[in-house]
């Protein structure tokens, strides 16, 4: 574990060069763990361990025309309610958008989703929804952009960090809305 505070870390890390630059360009410090390759939560959470970072799920969606697409973000330890999310945004049927939207929006391959790839989406495309949960935590885990590492960042910089992407974002309750059948 690598612990920076800017980019002239004395080690080579895993991920975007072109991120490792943003974050020191927006003084925002990091913890650097790297592990062998982590494309799934299950895989992963055994190498964050001892961390006291709260750790994401990075889901990209597509709309069924295909013209919008969603970046959600949400606690590792819970499931997230697709119905519940399409009846929020009003786009219709939501799918996984594909390998090939994956790397011309966010500039990434499958199993390493992460809201660091929006540093590639130039025409701010991307649509980023985050779990309204995530706002207790303190810090918060993604991938640098390759699932051969983690990042973790305290939540107020994630924030920085988003709004430098200037691409949208709201907190959304991401998970099954149970409705009143009391009548």
């Amino acid at each position: 574990m690598i612990m920076c505070n800017s980019h002239k870390a004395d080690v080579a890390m895993n991920g975007s060069e072109k991120l490792y630059q943003l974050l020191a360009f927006l003084n925002i410090p990091y913890e650097y763990i790297e592990h062998p390759a982590a494309p799934t939560i299950e895989i992963a959470r055994q190498y964050w361990k001892g961390h006291d970072a709260k750790h994401c799920k990075n889901l990209f969606f597509r709309n069924h025309k295909g013209n919008r697409h969603y970046l959600v973000i949400l606690d590792c330890d819970c499931d997230m309610d697709i119905h519940s999310i399409e009846k929020q945004l009003r786009q219709g049927k939501l799918s996984f958008a594909s390998e090939q939207r994956l790397m011309k929006y966010l500039g990434i391959t499958p199993g390493s989703v992460t809201p660091f790839g929006l540093i590639n989406d130039s025409d701010h495309h991307v649509h980023v929804f985050i779990d309204k949960n995530l706002q207790k935590a303190e810090r918060l885990s993604f991938h640098p952009c390759i699932n051969t590492a983690s990042l973790i960042i305290s939540k107020d910089d994630f924030i920085r960090f988003m709004d430098y992407t200037q691409n949208r974002y709201e907190w959304l309750d991401v998970y099954r809305i149970e409705e009143n059948t009391d009548a």
